[in-house]
């Protein structure tokens, strides 16, 4: 069955750093567009990156753009989020996905001096 398991996420001061990594399972990985998505206390799940099978092509939500940079392995079925100069607007739930119904547990990020 389709799996996601989100990692790496963490308390950070605002302008630090985190990776985020996402192992997916299941289903074919190489020939599947992913996405990074984040849900925020009390708001809706938003999409904040996406990268196509080959890495040709990212793109990205206007509020992360310049400072968070999604790639992935496909031979390791892992899809990464660098997230740099990070701000308390970035503290929210981080989840990778594939377009399916099926969603891991998320990777909490919580921003704050």
């Amino acid at each position: 069955q389709v799996q996601f398991v989100e990692s790496g996420g963490g308390l950070v001061q605002p302008g630090g750093s985190l990776r985020l990594s996402c192992v997916a399972s299941g289903f074919t990985f190489g020939g599947t567009t992913m996405s990074w998505y984040r849900q925020a206390p009390g708001k809706g799940r938003e999409r904040v990156a996406t990268i196509t099978p080959s890495s040709h092509d990212q793109n990205y939500v206007a509020s992360v753009k310049g400072r968070f940079t999604i790639s992935r392995d496909n031979a390791k079925n892992t899809v990464f989020l660098q997230m740099n100069s990070l701000i308390p607007d970035d503290t929210a739930v981080y989840y990778c996905n594939g377009n399916f119904d099926s969603w891991g547990q998320g990777t909490q990020v919580t921003v704050s001096s």
